[in-house]
């Protein structure tokens, strides 16, 4: 059984480079929690590099701006990887095309500077999936006539967030990830650009690389995050040690005060994943 409530300090001399969630972990999308910001500069004060690895649908430096209005110190990290930078660099690839953007309107400046028309559905070349129009109120039910529309017509999605789920405040929203599983399900061809999936690792431990100077060994690198789905998983595919924070999307199941070991112990094992320590919230 994995001890729970661990610091981070006796685990940061094992480790060069941190790839370190940011919803979940810094902030819960109301505010800050500073103790884990403050973990994290102290790990970057004794030599580490921080990489920031979110699925947000935006270009790092609308993250970075977002960090800031909630209070998330600039000591925190170094360099920040988002699933949309990935979904940017593929529809770079795509240069000329008509895009269908599902998702709400903030996300719309996942497309700036690019070379594509955004167009309505019937006249789409693929689609780019960031969200849902409305998290507040809407479903993926909402959506089953529009995906299947789209699988008629043998559309190509990119997952600009593979998140299903994310906690606001004290509530869990839907997700793009959620749409882009039920399209999947449904036949439709899904690229995910976030976690759990390779890209957006490998972008993470390039700038991680970029920063430091040298390469850096797999052994040497620590994911840290609250999804099992996408943060643990992710690791373990990409051949790096994690750490599992509780008080994130699973809170609500395993306890928000005092996560219930044997339930940690079922969600680990179901998932097939074994991180290198479980803390409820990340702290020095």
């Amino acid at each position: 059984m994995l001890p729970v409530s661990i610091h981070f300090a006796p685990l940061a001399p094992d480790y060069d480079v941190v790839l370190s969630d940011v919803w979940g972990v810094l902030h819960n999308g109301v505010a800050a929690f500073p103790e884990s910001g403050d973990a994290l500069a102290r790990f970057r004060a004794g030599g580490g590099t921080v990489i920031l690895i979110t699925n947000a649908p935006r270009p790092a430096e609308y993250v970075a701006h977002l960090l800031d209005k909630f209070g998330v110190p600039r000591e925190a990290y170094d360099g920040i990887a988002t699933s949309g930078d990935v979904t940017r660099s593929v529809v770079a690839e795509r240069r000329g095309q008509r895009v269908f953007h599902l998702g709400p309107e903030r996300d719309i400046g996942i497309f700036e500077g690019l070379d594509l028309t955004l167009s309505p559905l019937e006249t789409a070349d693929y689609v780019v999936c960031s969200g849902l129009f409305d998290d507040e109120i809407e479903t993926p039910d909402d959506y089953r006539a529009m995906l299947a529309d789209m699988r008629a017509r043998g559309l190509f999605m990119v997952c600009a967030n593979p998140d299903v789920v994310v906690e606001r405040g004290h509530r869990l929203v839907y997700c793009a990830g959620a749409l882009a599983d039920a399209y999947r399900e449904i036949g439709g061809e899904v690229l995910y650009a976030g976690k759990p999936h390779e890209p957006i690792y490998a972008a993470a431990l390039a700038a991680a690389v970029r920063t430091r100077g040298a390469d850096v060994p797999r052994e040497r690198v620590l994911a840290i995050g609250d999804s099992v789905r996408t943060d643990l998983a992710g690791a373990k595919a990409f051949g790096i040690d994690s750490v599992f924070v509780t008080a994130g999307i699973h809170a609500e199941e395993l306890g928000r005060d005092d996560p219930d070991p044997a339930v940690l112990e079922k969600i680990l094992v179901t998932a097939g994943v074994r991180p290198r320590a479980v803390t409820r919230r990340l702290a020095w």
